[in-house]
């Protein structure tokens, strides 16, 4: 009988383990340190979701993509011959109309830049872009006039010849353009972009054929 009312013992109970310093912890002190650890988590996810939008913004609105140049049309004013040759007295007038592309989420902001004309591997003519501010997602056109000399357009080897026979002209050009693209204050790159053209002007049609444009990109 003694055997069946033996007291079984009694299984350990998860919230009878505590510590002293719990017991002893008036409940002011309790109520302080529950609300230190839930402003901590806070801070913790406030953390998280700041280097989460910097990572997207990093990956998205802050990365600065590659402004593109393109010369669209290109038009020969003043070519005039004398005698079967170039007049020397006439400068010959190029005139081209450029445009900047900003893929970009903010302004590009560019300086003076430069347009060469080649004519046989020979610089025939020089002339200054202007500076401009392309906007978020836009393009911008401008006219860029280039004056042709004609003393060293008849100093290009063989180019009389070939005018006279072909009708045709050949030409090149190179355009630089040094701009910064600065985003929120934050990101700020600049940028140099080159751009190398070939054209062919016909002198029958008095028009540009066969126009070829290849960029070039400096960061």
């Amino acid at each position: 009988m003694a055997e069946r009312e033996q007291a079984k013992p009694l299984a350990p109970a998860a919230f009878q383990i505590r510590s002293d310093e719990d017991e002893n912890m008036p409940a002011p002190a309790k109520s302080h340190r529950r609300n230190c650890i839930k402003c901590c988590g806070c801070i913790t996810a406030i953390f998280l979701i700041l280097a989460t939008t910097i990572v997207v913004l990093v990956l998205t609105v802050f990365q600065v993509e590659d402004p593109v140049i393109r010369m669209n049309n290109v038009s020969v004013q003043r070519l005039e011959f004398a005698n079967g040759t170039l007049r020397a007295d006439v400068n010959v007038t190029l005139v081209a109309d450029v445009s900047v592309k900003n893929p970009n989420s903010a302004t590009f902001k560019f300086n003076n830049g430069t347009t060469t004309v080649y004519c046989g591997g020979m610089v025939v003519g020089e002339a200054n872009t202007p500076p401009g501010k392309a906007k978020a997602r836009r393009t911008l056109h401008m006219n860029v006039t280039v004056d042709l000399i004609p003393s060293k357009l008849l100093a290009v080897p063989g180019l009389m010849s070939d005018v006279l026979s072909v009708g045709k002209l050949n030409v090149s050009s190179n355009t630089v353009i040094g701009g910064k693209v600065r985003i929120l204050q934050i990101v700020k790159k600049y940028i140099v972009v080159r751009v190398n053209c070939t054209m062919t002007y016909n002198f029958a049609s008095q028009a540009i054929q066969g126009g070829h444009c290849k960029p070039h990109l400096s960061i």
